[in-house]
């Protein structure tokens, strides 16, 4: 069955052609589940997205912003803390991410990372059989029975010590235009996430863990509250103990870094901790912010974590953490390895540097994109923890982060090089040309790029066309020069859908919030005959 009526006669249907195996994941009391979790939440959601715009609108007209007077009450508290930590996150020393696809979910849970981020959100392009293929391979490697075979016959099974699995739905913003409720998209987290919860929860439990969580692209602890709302209901529906959820935030949005310390309340009775996502936080910076002069980063290669307002945020990050009793994850290193051992080592180098300050710094663990890249984070925060499994004591009191440190941005400010804008329009339109084709993680000029790649590098063409800090023509002639190198590589590569996506969301007047919505109802949306 692909059709069910919930008890509150919302009518779920997928709109979808039937795939392979699809039946075992939307069965109708699946459903039924993500039909009850919509009734309850899809009209607060719309409520977060207006408050989105409303909080948008006033900081264009001026509205400082600051760390909030009405909560401060809950950032004077010294008694409150979170959830202690589940089982399986105890030592979050290196987590690895990618997408839920069968390869990756081998090679992730046999990496030697002690986390496995599952990403629904910024590393898959959302085609349907992406979404319900991911979920039946979270299932088959829960129950242990997933595999590969390469082309040349190679074979891959799971091993016995494997990272734990931590699921990264898609957020707020996005719909699931290929599942219906009432005749509307159903919200896309609740659909990730309910799926998941549905049919791996108890399995989780039943193997000694939990069903666990990263929450991307949140803005304010009212968007925390929604989630834990969210995960008290679907416990209670499928009688798992209140609390046996955990979710780690991450704080990627320029608004959020300013309700760290109440994103963990508002989460607390399931919060794993607050992560720090680096690229998208930067991107918040210039969608925020991007009307303001003062506000203009240099070439995305120069922005790193060492630039004072990044100090700011990760520092503050950490001492919010361990407050709380809760981990503070860093960021991603993204180098993915290649034939030229120079530049392996070279990488690599910059790498441990990253990882050396991030552990230094009083990071629990931190990311890493590829399985070569484990060793060295772990090497790293091997030595800083020295037989502990986090760093949970060191609780940073000698950081004092205000307002004005979070956002000095203009102490960095810089025009940009005619090499950066090249680079920002060769990184979006190959990212976006494999994104239509259905590939949300791709490997270019020696990293792993996902969509918070392309959507820094979308917005700064956006601000630097704005403040007329690049001319429009010369964008174009580069863009007209990237459109043709990119065919003559790949001869039957999608070079139009992919310039139209790029001139839609950088170089039109208005600056788009996201750039998936459109592009995902324009290329990924294949309705077939619905099935009942």
């Amino acid at each position: 069955m692909t059709t069910a009526t919930t008890a509150t006669t919302h009518r779920v249907r997928v709109l979808a052609a039937p795939g392979d195996r699809h039946d075992e994941i939307l069965t109708e009391e699946a459903l039924d589940f993500i039909g009850r979790l919509d009734a309850a939440f899809a009209h607060r959601r719309l409520d977060i997205l207006k408050e989105r715009l409303r909080r948008k609108d006033r900081l264009v007209a001026g509205a400082p912003l600051d760390f909030s007077l009405t909560t401060a009450a809950i950032r004077a508290d010294p008694d409150w803390r979170v959830a202690p930590p589940a089982p399986g996150l105890e030592d979050r020393r290196v987590e690895i991410t990618g997408p839920p696809e069968r390869r990756m979910t081998v090679n992730a849970l046999n990496s030697g990372a002690r986390v496995w981020m599952a990403d629904f959100e910024d590393a898959t392009a959302p085609t349907w059989d992406n979404v319900i293929g991911g979920q039946l391979n979270l299932l088959d490697a829960v129950e242990r029975r997933i595999g590969f075979t390469t082309p040349e016959g190679k074979e891959y099974r799971l091993g016995e010590d494997l990272a734990t699995i931590v699921v990264r739905p898609r957020g707020w913003h996005l719909l699931e235009e290929h599942l219906e409720i009432d005749g509307r998209p159903v919200p896309a987290s609740l659909v990730d996430f309910g799926l998941y919860f549905f049919h791996c929860a108890q399995r989780r439990i039943d193997a000694g863990q939990g069903p666990y969580f990263y929450l991307p692209k949140l803005e304010n602890a009212g968007e925390a509250r929604l989630w834990n709302d969210v995960f008290v209901l679907a416990q209670e529906l499928l009688g798992i103990p209140r609390g046996t959820i955990r979710a780690t935030v991450l704080i990627e949005t320029v608004t959020a870094a300013f309700e760290m310390e109440e994103i963990l309340h508002a989460l607390r009775e399931h919060s794993a901790g607050l992560n720090a996502g680096r690229w998208n936080y930067l991107f918040s910076i210039v969608k925020t912010f991007g009307h303001r002069p003062d506000f203009q980063l240099p070439d995305r290669a120069q922005v790193t974590m060492t630039a004072p307002f990044m100090r700011a945020y990760a520092e503050l990050l950490v001492r919010t953490c361990h407050k709380r009793g809760a981990h503070a994850i860093g960021g991603m290193a993204a180098h993915v390895p290649a034939d030229d051992p120079d530049a392996d080592r070279a990488a690599l180098a910059k790498v441990r540097l990253d990882k050396e300050r991030e552990a230094e710094d009083g990071f629990d663990g931190s990311w890493v994109a590829h399985p070569a890249l484990v060793p060295v984070c772990r090497e790293v925060f091997d030595t800083v923890l020295d037989g502990r499994p986090h760093q949970l004591d060191r609780t940073r009191e000698d950081v004092d982060v205000r307002a004005a440190d979070l956002l000095s941005v203009r102490r960095i400010s810089a025009p940009p090089t005619p090499d950066g804008v090249r680079a920002n329009v060769a990184v979006s339109l190959r990212y976006f040309e494999a994104w239509v084709r259905g590939r949300g993680a791709v490997a270019l000029h020696g990293l792993m790029e996902d969509a918070a790649t392309a959507e820094i590098a979308r917005v700064q063409l956006w601000q630097w066309l704005r403040h007329r800090r690049i001319d429009r023509d010369d964008l174009l002639a580069v863009l007209d020069e990237e459109c043709a190198a990119l065919t003559a590589e790949r001869p039957f590569a999608l070079v139009p859908e992919a310039r139209a996506v790029l001139e839609r969301v950088a170089l039109e007047r208005d600056l788009p919030a996201f750039f998936t919505p459109d592009a995902y109802s324009r290329h990924l949306v294949r309705r077939g005959e619905v099935r009942s």
